[in-house]
This record gives structure tokens, C-alpha cells and sequence, in this order.
């Protein structure tokens, strides 16, 4: 569930990507679409929030054009590290199968 940090009250509009910048202001900058010039977008400060960001959260602007944040899942299945390294170092040891080094000597 997600927890309201500061309200900011935007409202959005069309062909323009909101987000949280560096010093923690709400901040939009105009999307392109298909060939239109590319390069860097100049961003517009919307409103000053100052969200000071914390560790292990993800800073995002709601519906309501508020700032929320939210534990960020570190989803994935859990390997046991001594296993995978065990089968990268055995994997880079190979060597050719005998067919290969049967063709060799032919030539």
C-alpha cells in the first residue's frame, strides 16, 4: 500500500511525463512521440515539494497528483550463491568434445 509523502496537487496533462526530480520537486517534461527531435527534454518544475528520498522506496506522483512512495519489491527466486559459482567455473573450463578434435587431426 502505498503512503502519501507531501500533497502537490497536479494535474496532469497530455504528452507530458511527470516524475520526482533530484531535490525532490514534482517536474514534468514533454514526451516525444515518433520523429520528433531527439535529445535531452528542457523539465519544468511544477510544484515545490522538497521530498527528501529515503533508501528502499520508490518516489512516484499518484492519481490524486500527490507524492507517494512505496517499499520496492526485490522479487526474483532466492539461489544459493554457492552452487552458481560452483557451475560458472565449471562451465568456462569445457573442453572440445572428441568429434571436434577427431576433425582436427584430419586436416
Amino acid at each position: 500500500m502505498a503512503q502519501k509523502v507531501a500533497k502537490a496537487g497536479v494535474r496532469r496533462q497530455k504528452g507530458y511525463l511527470y516524475f520526482l526530480d533530484k531535490s525532490g520537486n514534482v517536474a514534468r517534461a514533454r514526451m516525444v512521440r515518433g520523429g520528433g527531435r531527439g535529445g535531452r527534454q528542457q523539465k519544468e518544475v511544477i510544484a515545490r515539494t522538497g521530498v527528501r528520498r529515503e533508501e528502499g522506496y520508490l518516489y512516484f506522483i499518484d492519481k490524486q497528483g500527490d507524492v507517494s512512495r512505496v517499499k520496492m519489491n526485490r522479487g526474483g527466486r532466492k539461489r544459493k550463491v554457492a552452487k552458481h559459482k560452483a557451475a560458472r567455473k565449471h562451465a568456462s573450463r569445457r573442453r572440445p568434445s572428441r568429434k571436434r578434435a577427431a576433425k582436427r587431426r584430419r586436416r
